[in-house]
């Protein structure tokens, strides 16, 4: 195996580097730049990043983020299998199902507790 090979590997890398930052200086160039005070406040955790560091915060924004993961990750589970499903057979159709009934069960519970619930 020689380097020649692995050429078109690396001319897609850098047609796609060329593209990327181009895009990216287009858009930078031709957008419109209007900041104004709610655009460029924090909103990600749901207070001020710097500010006093014994305020109080709102626990659900954090629980529903840790939720979604955790139903993400779950899911993500699913793609093996349905790939895989003329493999398994029966046994694997079962597995999953009873994979789902559980996740469908915790999710029901999470729901009824209201984990869920922004208010």
């Amino acid at each position: 195996m020689g380097m020649q090979e692995y050429f078109p590997v690396l001319l897609f890398i850098i047609i796609a580097t060329i593209i990327g930052f181009a895009l990216l200086t287009v858009g930078r160039l031709l957008g419109p730049h209007r900041p104004y005070d709610e655009k460029l406040s924090p909103y990600e955790c749901g207070f001020e990043a710097f500010s006093d560091t014994r305020m109080k915060f709102d626990v659900r924004y954090y629980l529903v983020a840790i939720l979604f993961i955790m139903f993400d990750l779950e899911i993500a589970f699913l793609f093996p299998w349905a790939i895989a499903n003329g493999t398994v057979g029966m046994v694997g159709f079962w597995t999953v199902m009873v994979f789902l009934a559980i996740l469908t069960v915790g999710f029901i519970y999470e729901w009824k507790k209201g984990a869920l619930d922004w208010e």
